[in-house]
């Protein structure tokens, strides 16, 4: 039986998670131990917990005890709170509108390290300071489901963990492995044998069909922030710059939608 308890205090310390914290603070870089992050959905919750996220709370609409919540609360001790409200109430509560109205507070889990990310990985995504949650989750789902085998992440960008950013990954964010770069990481790729393709629009720039990048047994896909795109050092540090051609006077793609290109083109595609 779960230990639901009905909310009836929105001053409640234990609501803060969900209420009154930022992202941020969740994030807790002080005290990484007991660093936090909250997942929504039914879906992203149960991938959040297959790969071994540690639930500490939930926040739900009561219907969801007994239906879409039931089998996720079946995996969890029964002590675990469970508080429940109207989706009206929570989404006053919580400043969102919540997608299938469950929330889920969970311990962050230890990052891997690059080489355990890397081991056996010949198709990795590597995303330079991608800053909105939407994208980087869009680009997270991309990974998935086109064949990249890891992401790799400078610190300067969003956080796969963040709530929106989790969410439009379809949870993938906790199928797909990932870490962050140190700062010489197109030096340090090198040395474990990957190739780097930077995508950026130039005259000197490979199409994405050149066969050079589907023969590179190891190979890096490099995409920049949002609107700058890369940078010209982070350029110029890459075995080629590679380009997904444009027509119609289109000068390029959002990053998400030339990831999925790029990833199709170039990941490990069952036939």
């Amino acid at each position: 039986m779960a230990n639901v308890i009905e909310i009836q205090d929105f001053s409640a310390p234990e609501l803060d998670i969900y209420a009154r914290l930022t992202e941020n603070q969740l994030l807790n870089r002080a005290d990484p131990a007991n660093a936090l992050f909250v997942a929504e959905s039914p879906l992203v919750i149960g991938r959040a917990m297959d790969g071994g996220c540690v639930p500490v709370s939930f926040l739900m609409e009561p219907k969801h005890v007994t239906g879409r919540g039931a089998e996720i609360l079946a995996r969890c001790p029964e002590k675990i709170p469970v508080y429940t409200a109207s989706l009206e109430v929570l989404t006053q509560l919580t400043g969102f509108h919540l997608t299938r109205g469950m929330l889920c507070a969970m311990r962050r889990p230890e990052l891997p390290t690059l080489e355990q990310v890397l081991t056996g990985a010949t198709r990795v995504a590597v995303l330079e300071n991608i800053m909105n949650p939407t994208n980087l989750g869009a680009v997270f789902r991309s990974a998935a489901a086109l064949g990249m085998d890891a992401v790799l992440l400078t610190s300067a960008g969003s956080d796969p963990l963040y709530r929106r950013a989790s969410r439009v990954s379809m949870g993938t964010v906790f199928q797909v492995p990932w870490t962050y770069l140190p700062k010489n990481w197109p030096e340090v790729l090198h040395s474990l044998g990957f190739t780097t393709a930077a995508m950026a629009l130039r005259k000197d720039s490979l199409r994405l069909s050149d066969p050079r990048l589907g023969e590179t047994e190891k190979l890096a896909v490099v995409l920049g922030t949002e609107g700058d795109g890369l940078a010209p050092d982070t350029i110029a540090r890459c075995d080629y710059t590679v380009m997904i051609p444009m027509s119609h006077a289109v000068d390029s793609l959002n990053v998400a939608a030339a990831s999925a290109v790029a990833f199709y083109q170039l990941g490990h595609l069952e036939d």
